[in-house]
């Protein structure tokens, strides 16, 4: 954190914060769009967050104020039954809500809040206010909630008061995260495993291509509606719940029953996905990271030509990293349509990384991309 959050806190409510909280933001490394296909996900925190610095107050209210943002709300504590437009205050609001329909008995509060994770870049800055809200007030009020209970907390936030019908993987993944760790997550069973990562020497670039990601709902719904014709299509022979329940030596047992050559190449997308998430926990397992860069490459190249969600951008991105040295893998990263790519990059390289695929962008794109370092780091903690 490059801030002084205690300082800020006493400038914004002169008093002394009480305690002072951060969770992480999110990338997932691979396994992008099978998880509403019954497949897994390979999520971890990385060191980019939010801080969230709390004091007490006697008034009974809960103010909410950000570095990051002007918008700054008060709300009596026995009025927190309805969201506020679009702003981002909603989600500390619904945590709130939401524990307080449980029956926790939650007091007047001061928030300052800070983060460094780019807004709408796909890096679950909205998961990483939600649960640095829930793990503080879990915390500084001992609820005795266990760390699922905050996670399903959230889902329930996004969901119900936000209103966005989204799944569980950001707020599991900003949760669960652990330093130098990818989790292997099925998102219907939550059933997990940890997966070590040694970087060894190289770091993660996150990329944020700084395009706008007005297409990803309509597209998100589109593709979500294709893979249903896809199972469809193959339950007239088989019986599945998912396309992941098929790997692609089976799929290529009934792939002729799907004669569409659109819905073909998204069915092949999701299950070759899910087989690249096996290949990738067992490359990382075998400490294999130029493999594991391989299949990034490959996951990319997959939601770029059968899956068609990346653009542009993101393909202007990853482009770069094949023909630059000092990259092992890259690929999208998210919804796609926008946001981010990953890359993992040589250590010492960063600033000529940087340099460079700026270069590249601009003369591709006509604006300059954001290039952010990160290591694989840990879930919420008190600072």
């Amino acid at each position: 954190m490059n801030i002084n959050l205690e300082e800020k806190f006493a400038a914004q409510y002169h008093k002394k914060a009480d305690a002072i909280y951060f969770t992480p933001g999110r990338v997932n490394l691979i396994g992008e769009h099978i998880d509403y296909n019954g497949g897994l996900v390979m999520p971890c925190a990385i060191t980019l967050g939010t801080w969230l610095a709390i004091a007490p107050n006697n008034e009974n209210k809960f103010r909410f104020k950000s570095l990051n943002f002007e918008m700054e709300t008060t709300v009596e504590s026995n009025v927190l039954n309805g969201k506020d437009g679009s702003h981002w205050t909603n989600y500390p609001i619904g945590v709130i809500n939401e524990m307080i329909k449980d029956g926790k008995e939650i007091t007047g509060l001061d928030f300052l809040f800070y983060g460094n994770i780019p807004i709408g870049s796909g890096l679950s800055s909205s998961a990483s206010i939600e649960i640095a809200t829930a793990y503080a007030l879990n915390s500084y009020f001992n609820l005795g909630y266990d760390r699922l209970d905050l996670v399903k907390i959230a889902k329930r936030v996004e969901n119900d008061f936000i209103g966005l019908n989204s799944g569980i993987m950001d707020q599991f993944a900003v949760t669960f995260g652990e330093k130098n760790k990818a989790i292997v997550l099925d998102c219907e069973t939550l059933k997990y495993k940890m997966v070590d990562i040694d970087l060894g020497n190289y770091v993660l670039a996150i990329i944020n291509t700084n395009k706008p990601r007005e297409l990803a709902d309509s597209k998100y719904n589109e593709r979500v509606a294709e893979c249903q014709t896809a199972l469809k299509l193959l339950n007239e022979e088989i019986t599945l719940h998912y396309l992941c329940e098929l790997n692609a030596e089976k799929f290529a047992l009934h792939s002729h029953l799907i004669t569409d050559e659109t819905i073909l190449n998204r069915a092949t997308h999701v299950v070759k996905e899910n087989d690249r998430v096996h290949l990738a926990a067992k490359a990382l397992n075998g400490g294999n990271l130029e493999e594991f860069g391989r299949l990034m490459y490959a996951s990319h190249e997959s939601l770029r030509t059968l899956y068609e969600v990346s653009g542009k951008e993101l393909d202007t991105v990853v482009d770069f990293c094949t023909s630059y040295d000092h990259v092992i893998g890259a690929r999208m990263t998210g919804a796609g349509f926008g946001g981010c790519a990953i890359a993992l990059l040589e250590k010492g390289y960063e600033e000529d990384f940087a340099k460079h695929l700026t270069d590249y962008y601009v003369a591709n794109i006509g604006y300059p991309a954001a290039i952010y370092i990160s290591e694989i780091g840990n879930g919420p903690i008190k600072l």
